[in-house]
Protein backbone atom coordinates (compact mmCIF):
# COMPACT_ATOMS: atom_id res chain seq x y z
CA UNK A 1 0.00 0.00 0.00
CA UNK A 2 0.86 3.52 -1.01
CA UNK A 3 1.45 5.85 1.60
CA UNK A 4 1.75 8.63 -0.09
CA UNK A 5 4.59 10.57 0.76
CA UNK A 6 5.18 13.75 2.80
CA UNK A 7 6.15 15.74 -0.77
CA UNK A 8 3.33 14.92 -2.11
CA UNK A 9 0.93 16.31 0.67
CA UNK A 10 3.12 19.40 0.30
CA UNK A 11 1.97 19.49 -2.59
CA UNK A 12 -1.56 19.57 -2.34
CA UNK A 13 -0.99 22.16 0.82
CA UNK A 14 0.59 24.14 -1.90
CA UNK A 15 -2.05 23.93 -4.62
CA UNK A 16 -5.04 24.68 -2.15
CA UNK A 17 -3.41 27.88 -0.22
CA UNK A 18 -3.88 31.08 -0.36
CA UNK A 19 -2.12 32.90 -3.51
CA UNK A 20 0.80 35.73 -3.03
CA UNK A 21 2.02 33.88 -0.05
CA UNK A 22 5.17 31.95 1.07
CA UNK A 23 4.11 28.65 2.29
CA UNK A 24 7.85 26.90 1.61
CA UNK A 25 7.64 26.35 5.58
CA UNK A 26 4.25 24.65 5.83
CA UNK A 27 5.30 22.71 3.03
CA UNK A 28 8.55 21.65 4.79
CA UNK A 29 6.63 20.82 7.94
CA UNK A 30 4.48 18.61 5.92
CA UNK A 31 7.41 16.88 3.82
CA UNK A 32 9.40 16.01 7.02
CA UNK A 33 6.32 14.78 8.89
CA UNK A 34 5.65 12.45 6.01
CA UNK A 35 9.64 11.50 5.11
CA UNK A 36 9.54 10.59 9.12
CA UNK A 37 6.23 8.45 9.16
CA UNK A 38 7.34 6.60 5.80
CA UNK A 39 10.29 5.78 7.62
CA UNK A 40 8.51 4.42 10.65
CA UNK A 41 6.33 2.31 8.42
CA UNK A 42 8.93 0.88 6.89
CA UNK A 43 10.99 0.52 10.42
CA UNK A 44 7.59 -2.01 11.30
CA UNK A 45 7.98 -3.56 8.05
CA UNK A 46 11.08 -4.85 8.88
CA UNK A 47 10.64 -5.57 12.66
CA UNK A 48 7.56 -7.97 10.76
CA UNK A 49 10.30 -9.55 8.94
CA UNK A 50 11.83 -10.43 12.24
CA UNK A 51 9.29 -12.64 13.85
CA UNK A 52 9.15 -16.25 12.06
CA UNK A 53 6.32 -17.91 10.41
CA UNK A 54 5.92 -21.49 9.51
CA UNK A 55 8.18 -20.70 6.09
CA UNK A 56 11.55 -20.14 6.05
CA UNK A 57 11.54 -16.71 4.47
CA UNK A 58 15.50 -15.37 4.50
CA UNK A 59 13.97 -11.99 5.26
CA UNK A 60 13.83 -13.71 8.68
CA UNK A 61 17.19 -14.38 8.92
CA UNK A 62 18.86 -11.21 7.18
CA UNK A 63 19.34 -9.29 10.83
CA UNK A 64 20.65 -11.88 12.43
CA UNK A 65 24.21 -10.68 13.96
CA UNK A 66 27.33 -13.11 13.35
CA UNK A 67 30.49 -12.32 14.95
CA UNK A 68 32.70 -11.44 11.92
CA UNK A 69 36.63 -11.09 13.03
CA UNK A 70 35.07 -9.86 16.18
CA UNK A 71 32.63 -7.43 14.99
CA UNK A 72 28.94 -8.36 15.10
CA UNK A 73 27.87 -8.32 11.61
CA UNK A 74 23.93 -8.42 9.87
CA UNK A 75 23.62 -12.39 7.92
CA UNK A 76 22.41 -10.64 5.21
CA UNK A 77 25.78 -8.92 4.14
CA UNK A 78 28.05 -12.47 4.79
CA UNK A 79 26.18 -15.14 2.98
CA UNK A 80 23.41 -15.66 0.13
CA UNK A 81 19.79 -17.02 1.31
CA UNK A 82 18.14 -19.01 -0.43
CA UNK A 83 14.70 -20.98 0.28
CA UNK A 84 14.37 -23.98 -1.94
CA UNK A 85 11.88 -25.41 0.18
CA UNK A 86 9.15 -24.17 2.09
CA UNK A 87 10.59 -25.08 5.78
CA UNK A 88 13.91 -25.15 4.45
CA UNK A 89 16.92 -22.54 4.33
CA UNK A 90 20.42 -22.34 2.09
CA UNK A 91 22.96 -19.99 3.63
CA UNK A 92 26.03 -19.76 1.13
CA UNK A 93 28.78 -17.83 3.04
CA UNK A 94 30.87 -15.95 0.89
CA UNK A 95 33.59 -15.79 3.23
CA UNK A 96 34.00 -19.93 4.19
CA UNK A 97 36.14 -19.38 7.32
CA UNK A 98 32.36 -17.39 8.84
CA UNK A 99 31.00 -20.44 8.29
CA UNK A 100 30.84 -21.71 11.73
CA UNK A 101 30.17 -18.48 13.23
CA UNK A 102 27.19 -18.27 10.91
CA UNK A 103 25.66 -21.48 12.09
CA UNK A 104 26.40 -20.89 15.80
CA UNK A 105 24.07 -17.34 15.42
CA UNK A 106 21.70 -19.41 13.42
CA UNK A 107 21.56 -21.58 16.17
CA UNK A 108 21.10 -19.35 19.00
CA UNK A 109 19.15 -16.67 17.24
CA UNK A 110 16.32 -16.13 19.89
CA UNK A 111 12.24 -17.15 18.27
CA UNK A 112 14.03 -19.43 15.97
CA UNK A 113 14.38 -22.66 17.00
CA UNK A 114 15.64 -23.87 13.99
CA UNK A 115 18.02 -26.62 13.43
CA UNK A 116 21.29 -25.57 11.24
CA UNK A 117 23.26 -28.14 9.86
CA UNK A 118 26.47 -27.79 7.29
CA UNK A 119 28.91 -29.92 4.67
CA UNK A 120 32.15 -27.65 5.04
CA UNK A 121 30.44 -25.17 1.81
CA UNK A 122 26.82 -24.03 2.44
CA UNK A 123 24.75 -24.41 6.08
CA UNK A 124 21.04 -25.89 5.63
CA UNK A 125 18.61 -24.76 8.18
CA UNK A 126 15.23 -26.49 8.87
CA UNK A 127 12.50 -24.50 10.07
CA UNK A 128 10.20 -26.59 12.88
CA UNK A 129 6.83 -26.60 12.54
CA UNK A 130 5.22 -23.68 14.95
CA UNK A 131 2.34 -25.08 17.49
CA UNK A 132 -0.89 -23.10 17.20
CA UNK A 133 -0.07 -21.74 20.72
CA UNK A 134 3.65 -20.28 19.43
CA UNK A 135 1.46 -18.64 16.29
CA UNK A 136 -0.39 -16.58 18.96
CA UNK A 137 2.34 -16.25 20.73
CA UNK A 138 3.94 -14.48 17.39
CA UNK A 139 0.69 -12.67 16.75
CA UNK A 140 0.79 -10.90 20.20
CA UNK A 141 4.60 -9.82 19.32
CA UNK A 142 3.92 -8.23 15.73
CA UNK A 143 0.48 -6.47 17.02
CA UNK A 144 3.06 -4.86 19.94
CA UNK A 145 5.30 -3.89 17.17
CA UNK A 146 2.43 -2.49 14.85
CA UNK A 147 1.51 -0.49 18.22
CA UNK A 148 4.83 0.67 18.84
CA UNK A 149 4.88 2.25 15.21
CA UNK A 150 1.60 3.92 15.70
CA UNK A 151 3.12 5.51 18.71
CA UNK A 152 5.56 6.73 16.34
CA UNK A 153 3.66 8.22 13.78
CA UNK A 154 1.02 9.90 16.33
CA UNK A 155 3.92 11.78 18.10
CA UNK A 156 5.51 12.69 14.89
CA UNK A 157 1.86 14.30 14.19
CA UNK A 158 2.15 16.00 17.30
CA UNK A 159 5.31 17.61 16.49
CA UNK A 160 4.27 18.68 13.19
CA UNK A 161 1.18 19.99 14.62
CA UNK A 162 3.25 21.72 17.10
CA UNK A 163 5.08 22.95 14.36
CA UNK A 164 2.11 24.60 12.21
CA UNK A 165 0.62 25.93 15.27
CA UNK A 166 3.74 27.83 15.29
CA UNK A 167 3.47 29.55 12.13
CA UNK A 168 -0.54 31.13 13.12
CA UNK A 169 1.32 34.52 13.24
CA UNK A 170 3.22 34.23 10.26
CA UNK A 171 0.46 32.76 7.96
CA UNK A 172 -2.56 32.84 9.41
CA UNK A 173 -5.41 30.87 11.15
CA UNK A 174 -6.77 29.64 7.62
CA UNK A 175 -3.71 28.33 5.98
CA UNK A 176 -2.63 26.56 9.10
CA UNK A 177 -6.31 24.80 9.37
CA UNK A 178 -5.62 23.89 5.73
CA UNK A 179 -2.66 22.42 6.62
CA UNK A 180 -3.51 20.46 9.80
CA UNK A 181 -6.05 18.76 7.75
CA UNK A 182 -3.64 17.46 5.29
CA UNK A 183 -1.40 16.28 7.95
CA UNK A 184 -4.27 14.32 9.45
CA UNK A 185 -4.76 12.58 6.05
CA UNK A 186 -1.03 11.87 6.07
CA UNK A 187 -1.44 10.28 9.19
CA UNK A 188 -4.11 8.31 8.53
CA UNK A 189 -2.68 6.87 5.63
CA UNK A 190 0.87 5.70 7.22
CA UNK A 191 -1.46 4.51 10.59
CA UNK A 192 -3.42 2.35 7.27
CA UNK A 193 -0.36 0.69 6.20
CA UNK A 194 1.12 -0.07 9.33
CA UNK A 195 -2.82 -1.79 9.91
CA UNK A 196 -2.25 -3.51 6.18
CA UNK A 197 1.38 -4.80 7.05
CA UNK A 198 0.31 -6.34 10.08
CA UNK A 199 -2.72 -7.95 8.44
CA UNK A 200 -0.56 -9.82 5.78
CA UNK A 201 1.95 -10.67 8.63
CA UNK A 202 -1.22 -12.02 11.24
CA UNK A 203 -1.97 -14.10 8.13
CA UNK A 204 1.51 -15.53 7.23
CA UNK A 205 1.44 -16.63 11.27
CA UNK A 206 -1.47 -18.25 11.35
CA UNK A 207 -1.02 -20.07 7.36
CA UNK A 208 -0.85 -23.92 8.57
Amino acid sequence: MSTGGGRAAAARYTAAATDGKDFDVIADVLTEAGDRMAKAVEVARDDFNTVRTGRANPALFQRIPVDYYGTPTPLGQLAALQAPEARMLVVTPYDKSALKEIEKAIATAPNLGATPSNDGTVIRVIMPELTQDRRKEFVKIVRGKSEDAKVSIRNIRRRAKDDLDALKSEVGDDDVTRAEKELEALTKRHIDAVDDALKRKEAELLEV
